[in-house]
């Protein structure tokens, strides 16, 4: 699969433009504001229907208009397919495949694998466990379209089952019948989910591992472990043990909700022990092998986005980087850079066919 046109209008800081791209390797070279970043996010939204960095769709539409549209043609399996996203203001974001659109968004997802390295990720070591959740469900829900039902579900029970917490305490009241029914399904999904999420990161640390190892030419040992309250207990169990703080507290204080994972370097958190150029390694490594992981559940070959990731790392780790992604496995990739020298150096040395846009 490859990205062979896209055009962009009033999306973000971007007007109107279109542009042609090369199958292998795609560069966007100019200084800072000049729209780089946001000609990549319109490429990850028509894979996932909403920006990497701005979630509120309304926000992404380029300041004093009234719309925003993107268009992109692409090459998949040998067919032609053409996909549009738009949205006008006051009206409900419209997704189309070859013309037809979409009932539901989801449907959508995994259709068109991809995978972005930015320097936003660094929020996956900086900020709580729900960016770290997140990370692991967008990585199996693009092939696993049972988990993404039963996480929708799941987090849907969990609103309902605090609402009625909270109705309990402000009510002076309290229904165990009422209650038991949203444990039950609480326990269902969040068990199926729990399975799922242990097999994936059963496979998806050793692959990780190896990517780190090569990015860092081997240099530092590293770790991602995997944390639940469901490694010692059954989601049912959990429930029950919790359910006095549940009542004082007004939400649903266990589950797989509070799932999370610990970035490692040798035995200590990366957050407070990690260089900047070791935490970007990881995190690269973190999305080489959630790229590797897509393209073995997909007969599709993902595109690669990266977003600015040269910098703050040593010239070695770079080469290391452009020799991983420069070999048969990977597919399309697409490179932003605010130092055209550098990036043509790079791609000189390393990349067999490249093109290079100056914004």
């Amino acid at each position: 699969m490859y990205l062979q046109k896209i055009t962009i209008v009033n999306y973000k800081n971007i007007e109107s433009q279109s542009f042609d791209f090369h199958k292998k390797i795609n560069c966007f070279v100019g200084e800072n504001g000049v729209g780089k970043t946001n000609v990549l996010d319109a490429i990850y939204y028509l894979s996932f229907t909403k920006s990497y960095f701005n979630p509120v769709a309304i926000q992404n539409i380029r300041h004093g208009e009234g719309f925003f549209m993107i268009e992109g043609d692409y090459l998949l399996n040998q067919r032609n397919e053409k996909i549009v996203c738009s949205l006008k203001k006051g009206q409900k974001k419209v997704l189309k495949r070859n013309g037809k659109s979409y009932e539901k968004f989801s449907e959508h997802i995994g259709q068109l694998p991809l995978v972005i390295v930015s320097p936003a990720d660094r929020d996956l070591v900086t900020e709580g466990s729900d960016t770290r959740r997140k990370f692991v469900d967008g990585v199996i829900s693009q092939q696993n379209k049972t988990y993404l039902n039963d996480l929708l579900s799941y987090n849907k029970v969990l609103s309902q089952r605090n609402a009625l917490l909270k109705y309990f305490a402000a009510n002076r009241t309290f229904d165990a019948l009422n209650l038991g029914v949203y444990d039950e399904q609480l326990s269902e999904y969040g068990s199926r989910i729990y399975i799922v999420r242990k097999n994936f990161l059963e496979e998806f640390i050793p692959i990780f591992n190896q990517k780190y190892q090569i990015i860092s030419g081997d240099k530092e040992r590293v770790n991602l472990r995997y944390r639940s309250q469901l490694h010692d207990f059954s989601m049912d169990t959990l429930l029950n043990k919790s359910l006095a703080k549940d009542k004082i507290m007004q939400y649903t204080t266990s589950g797989i909700h509070k799932d999370d994972l610990s970035f490692e370097i040798g035995a200590f958190p990366i957050k407070k022990f990690g260089s900047q150029g070791q935490q970007k390694s990881y995190l690269i490594a973190l999305k080489l092998a959630q790229f590797e992981f897509i393209k073995q559940q997909s007969s599709v070959t993902p595109i690669l986005l990266l977003d600015d990731i040269f910098d703050k790392l040593d010239e070695n780790r770079v080469s290391q980087i452009i020799d991983l992604v420069n070999n048969d496995e990977f597919g399309q990739i697409f490179i932003t850079d605010t130092h055209t020298e550098r990036t043509e150096n790079i791609l000189k040395q390393g990349a067999k066919e490249y093109q290079i846009f100056r914004l």
